[in-house]
């Protein structure tokens, strides 16, 4: 059951779903209290902090000013007939959410970006280039014996992970399943969750993120039997390299786990190919594979959908009338920097960390009414956030379900799909 009465007679909404990180953890139990919602168990940082934030009901605004909804809706929609090349970025919503972006960026002739796309393009650019092996989080929850960590700090991103796929005790497979290896490639990783019964053997091989990609080309070197010349790998030693990649073909079940938020530096995704063709290698005589994190602020389900309905993953433009892709020349940061565009939409209904960037162009701002962006947009209208004022789906980081999100309280501010099913009318 969804929800159980409480032994002083509260709604307890048990197994919600939290949106607020892309492992979207289902197991929260949370109820109402006189000053909103109460976090019982098994939440993190991220999700209290989201769950109970206060419950504010600001009216739309047009420069500034108080307005009803309507109105703001109609000056809106005037924006984006009047401009010239529409940006839709942000995009932090749920399923319904970025199908109506795409709805109105299509009849706008507009372009669309997620705010985290950069870090997604890290490995949008693999998976279209070479392709990659990867699991699920219940296939590595269940079945792995050795998790590499690669140049991520994983327990910050997603505070859960390591407790509900690393550490967990349980397997579908084995009523005692056998201990596991983490290994942390990188230095500077918080490596306080992994710890349990479950755990075996800590061990940290602390490089430079930049040179994960140089340790894994060797790996993959003399795993089909080149020399590697040299004392030092990658800036570690000879022996920790081979160590590693003993441990990886002895494995029965490997995951090299990475966050393409973290590998925040020049060409990274020639370090998630390096690790893409390691798997690959290793599969050719064991069973290994990629998870891939990330995926905040709704920047999955925004790059499903946006493939869905338009065959290609985010930065798409509608200036033509007709979807046309193009990952560097639609990228919404290099736009705005360029002065490419004369309007933008900013969506951000989950958390008040995905702010507009610093920008002159006249902006529309759809949000939850905690962001507060530092100069004030031509239009405000303050949006519900899915999984707590409105139902809603969202695609979780390893992009094979999508899971449904609950309304939790009553609150008057709209689904942002609704407000842009409105201004699509308009156009």
């Amino acid at each position: 059951m969804d929800s159980e009465k409480s032994k002083n007679g509260a709604n307890h909404h048990l197994n919600v779903a939290c949106p607020f990180c892309g492992i979207v953890c289902d197991d929260l139990e949370i109820a109402p209290t006189d000053k909103g919602l109460k976090v019982l168990r098994n939440g993190c940082a991220k999700s209290i902090a989201a769950f109970e934030r206060p419950l504010v009901e600001p009216s739309p605004q047009v420069d500034g000013k108080d307005v009803p909804l309507d109105e703001a809706i109609a000056v809106a929609a005037q924006l984006i007939k009047e401009s010239r090349l529409p940006i839709f970025g942000g995009l932090g919503t749920d399923v319904d959410g970025m199908r109506a972006i795409m709805s109105v960026a299509e009849k706008g002739g507009g372009i669309v970006d997620h705010a985290l796309s950069e870090g997604q393009y890290r490995n949008f650019r693999v998976l279209q280039s070479s392709g990659w092996v990867m699991t699920t989080l219940t296939e590595a929850r269940n079945r792995a014996d050795l998790f590499i960590i690669a140049g991520s700090d994983v327990h910050k991103i997603h505070p859960r992970f390591f407790e509900r796929i690393v550490c967990n005790e349980m397997s579908m497979f084995s009523d005692a399943p056998p201990k596991r290896t983490v290994v942390f490639l990188g230095e500077g990783l918080d490596q306080s969750a992994a710890q349990g019964p479950r755990i075996g053997e800590v061990v940290t091989l602390p490089c430079k993120a930049e040179r994960i990609g140089e340790i894994v080309d060797a790996m993959r070197a003399m795993n089909k039997g080149l020399t590697i010349p040299g004392d030092m790998i990658g800036g570690l030693p000879r022996a920790m390299v081979e160590n590693l990649l003993a441990r990886c073909k002895a494995a029965t079940y490997g995951v090299i786990v990475w966050a393409p938020p973290s590998l925040a530096f020049p060409n990274a995704d020639l370090t998630v190919q390096a690790v893409s063709e390691f798997v690959k290698d290793l599969n050719s005589v064991s069973r290994f594979a990629g998870l891939s994190l990330g995926g905040n602020e709704g920047a999955v389900s925004a790059g499903a959908v946006c493939a869905w309905q338009s065959g290609f993953p985010l930065r798409v433009s509608f200036a033509s009338g007709k979807p046309d892709y193009d990952s560097e020349r639609y990228a919404m940061s290099r736009m705005l920097a360029a002065k490419e565009s004369d309007l933008l939409l900013w969506l951000a209904s989950y958390t008040a960390d995905l702010s507009p960037p610093e920008t002159d162009v006249p902006m529309i701002l759809l949000a939850t009414p905690a962001i507060k962006p530092t100069r004030t947009p031509r239009v405000y209208i303050p949006v519900g956030t899915p999984g707590i004022d409105h139902a809603g789906l969202i695609v979780r980081v390893d992009n094979v379900v999508s899971l449904p999100l609950r309304k939790l309280r009553q609150s008057k501010l709209p689904r942002a799909a609704d407000v842009l099913a409105s201004i699509e009318a308009s156009l």
